[in-house]
């Protein structure tokens, strides 16, 4: 069977029933994988998934662009706007580079500005999943950064395991349950045998056990 609304709800319930804490704990999903061959390039997801709701949490995003663009990324309220410049400046300055890969999670750049991020922070960008999403100059920046907001980015590498961050308790059941199967049919999608190659689903909040969700 597929994941189901009505399991996916019972799995939030007892989610639910755990001893409650002090702060918005965040609700992550987990996806144990089976069957796979993970030497194998195309078993190797790393996906974005767009989710219907914010994750509860800031998302920070970064906008690499100059000109007209980039004046539009500011107004859009893009957390920081950076150019030409800036990149090849942070190309001689390896410090400086792993601070703006840690400190934002999303980046966006000009598409005509991708072969110089490929060159410059680019080869530390792509191995820790961030590599920028390329833009055309004509945009709409506040779009595109609100869907960078609601963005989750889904890896398998070594290990045949999923984790992702996909709401907080504070949203709703509707919410968390729509963002969960959202998540999940993107990995169903991506699998090389759907579903038989899935093993386990499980919720988990900050600070509490998993719950398991009945496939």
């Amino acid at each position: 069977m597929p994941l189901t609304r009505e399991n996916v709800k019972k799995a939030l319930e007892g989610l639910r029933g755990h001893e409650r804490r002090n702060f918005n704990q965040s609700v992550e999903l987990i996806i144990k994988l089976k069957d796979l061959d993970l030497k194998k390039p195309e078993n190797r997801l790393n996906e974005s998934v767009l989710l219907p709701y914010p994750i509860g949490k800031p998302v920070k995003v970064c906008v690499i662009a100059g000109g007209d663009l980039a004046l539009k990324s500011k107004e859009a309220k893009a957390d920081l706007v950076i150019g030409r410049e800036h990149l090849e400046e942070l190309a001689k300055d390896k410090k400086a580079s792993r601070r703006l890969q840690n400190e934002y999670d999303f980046f966006i750049a000009e598409a005509s500005l991708m072969p110089l991020v490929g060159k410059t922070i680019g080869p530390t960008l792509g191995p820790r999943g961030k590599m920028p999403t390329p833009i055309r100059p004509d945009a709409s920046m506040s779009e595109v950064i609100e869907q960078a907001r609601r963005t989750v980015r889904i890896r398998v590498r070594d290990q045949p395991v999923i984790q992702c961050r996909v709401g907080c308790e504070a949203m709703t059941d509707d919410e968390l349950a729509e963002n969960i199967q959202a998540a999940f049919t993107t990995v169903e999608g991506k699998l090389e045998r759907g579903l038989r190659n899935i093993s386990a689903v499980l919720i988990k909040a900050t600070m509490d056990s998993p719950v398991t969700i009945t496939l």
